[in-house]
């Protein structure tokens, strides 16, 4: 794939600087505990994908995305596709695993999964390799309609954060890079400050602002030195002139950390740390000049830092673990709790592209991340010194990586040298700092070779626009839905009310997982005292359960209680509720109408005919002599509630049962004449409802309701 692009290095040779040795990257033998990978050298996977993918089947990276109405959930990537991992965990080929998968996969963070340990994350790791492996374990490979809900082409899906990000820190840790800047405004014989051999220097950054691959950046405003030669003239305002890139890696943390005041060691430093992204950390040149004494740079690095959607484990990066350009620390050796007995870095290539708003892309440079100094443990460990406590979800910038040539500086402050120089581009062009409508694409990479093939991290890109380009332009209000998470049904496929339900998530547009209770087997799951006790006292279906902002499970019952519910929260974000709303006496009466249809079937049709009723029914009827299944009776009131709705809905009723749109009456006449027919009601008697029915069916949210379509379907 980088053969694809333009690679040339257009830079002018820079002045002479510190003499750095540049070694090629030489392997390091792994620590103790980093051995036994989940996955094996030259494998391949059954879901075809070219030699030079960046996500083989050694890689299985972790990352969060949405497609169509669905919203945002877990998943891995192979090939070019995504692999939903919610949607694995549903058909129950994630059982066995040593934590609840649905319960971790079904939110749209990684979070959950990032708060377990490393054993946790290799048997996933594992697991995925066991499923996608070829001649693996072959039930997902020959399912089709399994497949198709599993794996999702990455063309067609949107990519999220992969993470609630809580904390972001920004390092400055390659000696290379410092020495460059330092060189430019102190001079080579001062390029570095005296306490940079000592420690990794770092400051926090803005996590509000990081934003995923795709996201364009609008140029910041702000103070800016009004005479460059002169600052006492003092500063003026406006858009920033000087706009750079940083070239990173930064690492998301999770597991367990200890606690506020107790520091992080080096020995359990590197199973705290998930796995690693490519990071831009924008920064404004002139805005830091003016902004950065005394306490370093603020407004000029806090309008954005963009991240690449997928995050490589530790686990698929072992094979490329190599020294560092400076191979020791020796002089001076680092105090004790900084010492690192594996001292080393990743074989990880990293490109950056430049691509101008007329389309033509240059490669400006071409660095590695083994030109790190302190590495991503130092920097914990260093960052959690003083008692400073980690969580899962945390994220640490590397600092901007260079090389020692040239062509491998990683930001345009030192590719020109601060603006001395140009960057040459492909189509003649030339650039000191980036232009309106300009994209630039991090790309980092592990080269393969032999049996150990190539994994990448994906793009890591983003656009930058005028500055102003959102000025007047109102805040997107984020969804109330953003209040909960881990949504997941309780239901059984041939349940009317849970049927209801799950029409009213679908036509929602929420997410959901779903969680089967068969109220037949072995007595009726529903009567288990976990169900009882954890969902729903009353032994029935549906029950809806999600966590809220602090992490407490809530639990709802009752289809009328849960369809409010969600109607609540979709008015709350602007959308139609299907218990009408409308103002006025129409209005009213509409909603009044679509209620009493559902109330007729919720209260004078189902209870009527649910099965315990018609048990309880039977048992009273055979206690006095007399044989009888109850069914007569349940046939008996569906055909009188029937009656009853078809003559209010005769009056009421447009495209759908009441109006021209879907209200919680369809929600109820659907399931209910599904429930008619299996106990053999003529319905010809009720066309006014049928017709309902053949509007509702066309609907995509009626047909992924339908019981035909719920994984535990007894087809």
């Amino acid at each position: 794939r980088a053969s694809q692009r333009t690679s040339p290095i257009g830079v002018t040779p820079m002045p002479a600087m510190r003499s750095l040795v540049q070694r090629s990257a030489r392997r390091v033998r792994a620590p103790t505990g980093a051995r036994g990978q989940s996955t094996v050298a030259g494998a391949r996977s059954w879901v075809d994908h070219k030699p030079d993918t960046d996500f083989p089947l050694q890689n299985l990276p972790f990352g969060v995305f949405s497609c169509g109405r669905n919203g945002a959930r877990c998943a891995t990537a192979i090939g070019d596709y995504a692999v939903d991992l919610s949607a694995l965990a549903n058909a129950g080929l994630l059982a066995g695993l040593p934590f609840d998968a649905r319960a971790v996969f079904q939110r749209p963070t990684l979070n959950a999964f990032m708060s377990l340990n490393r054993p946790a994350w290799r048997a996933m790791r594992a697991r995925l390799t066991e499923l996608l492996a070829a001649g693996a374990d072959g039930k997902l490979a020959v399912d089709k309609d399994l497949r198709g809900a599993v794996l999702r082409p990455l063309g067609e899906v949107t990519m999220h954060l992969p993470a609630e990000i809580g904390d972001y820190t920004d390092f400055y840790s390659s000696k290379e890079h410092a020495t460059n800047v330092g060189t430019m405004f102190r001079g080579a014989d001062n390029a570095l400050q005296p306490n940079w051999v000592h420690l990794p220097v770092g400051y926090h950054g803005r996590a509000s602002s990081v934003v995923v691959s795709g996201t364009p950046l609008v140029r910041p405003r702000g103070q800016l030195q009004a005479d460059n030669d002169d600052e006492s003239k003092g500063s003026v305002y406006g858009p920033s002139r000087l706009l750079d890139i940083e070239l990173e890696i930064g690492a998301f943390l999770g597991g367990s950390a200890p606690q506020l005041g107790r520091p992080i060691t080096m020995a359990e430093a590197e199973d705290l740390i998930f796995g690693l992204v490519v990071l831009n950390d924008w920064s404004s040149r002139d805005i830091q000049k003016w902004e950065y004494v005394p306490l370093g740079p603020f407004g000029s690095k806090n309008f954005g830092t963009t991240i690449s959607p997928w995050v490589v484990t530790l686990d698929a990066l072992e094979p490329y673990r190599c020294e560092t350009s400076a191979v020791k620390q020796d002089d001076p050796v680092p105090l004790e709790y900084l010492r690192d007995p594996n001292y080393s870095s990743y074989d990880v290539a990293l490109e950056v592209d430049l691509t101008t708003k007329e389309g033509s892309t240059t490669t400006i440079s071409k660095s590695n991340f083994r030109h790190m100094y302190w590495n991503v443990k130092q920097q914990l460990v260093h960052h959690s010194v003083t008692g400073c406590n980690m969580k899962p979800g945390d994220l640490l910038g590397s600092g901007t990586i260079s090389g020692t040539s040239p062509g491998s500086f990683g930001s345009m402050l030192e590719l020109t040298w601060r603006g001395r120089d140009e960057i040459k581009l492909s189509d003649g062009g030339v650039r000191k700092f980036l232009q309106d409508q300009d994209t630039i694409n991090l790309r980092g990479f592990c080269l393969g070779g032999g049996e150990r093939p190539r994994i990448g991290f994906g793009d890591c890109s983003g656009q930058i626009l005028p500055a102003g380009a959102y000025d007047g332009v109102d805040v997107e209000k984020p969804s109330p839905l953003a209040a909960f998470t881990g949504f997941a049904l309780h239901t059984y496929w041939r349940s009317s009310c849970s049927w209801r339900v799950r029409l009213a998530l679908a036509y929602h547009g929420v997410a959901y997982a779903s969680m089967p209770v068969h109220l037949v087997k072995d007595g009726g799951h529903q009567k288990a005292a976990k169900y009882t006790s954890g969902f729903n006292s009353m032994a029935q279906v549906p029950s809806l359960t999600f966590a809220d902002a602090d992490g407490k499970q809530q639990t709802i019952t009752q289809s009328m209680a849960i369809i409010d519910f969600l109607d609540g929260l979709a008015c709350a974000a602007g959308g139609v509720a299907l218990i009408p709303s409308v103002a006025g006496a129409q209005g009213a009466l509409q909603r009044a109408r679509a209620l009493q249809v559902a109330e007729i079937i919720n209260s004078g049709i189902q209870p009527l005919q649910n099965l315990s009723t018609v048990r309880s029914i039977k048992a009273a009827v055979e206690a006095g002599g007399a044989d009888t299944n109850g069914a007569g009776f349940a046939k008996e009131r569906i055909a009188a509630g029937l009656a009853a709705c078809e003559k209010i809905v005769a009056t009421s009723a447009g495209r759908f049962a009441v109006g021209n749109e879907v209200t919680v009456a369809d929600l109820f006449i659907v399931p209910q004449l599904y429930s008619a027919r299996r106990f053999d009601v003529d319905l010809s008697a009720y066309p006014t409802l049928l017709r309902a029915e053949k509007a509702c069916e066309q609907l995509d949210c009626f047909k992924a309701a339908h019981p035909d379509a719920q994984p535990d379907a007894e087809k």
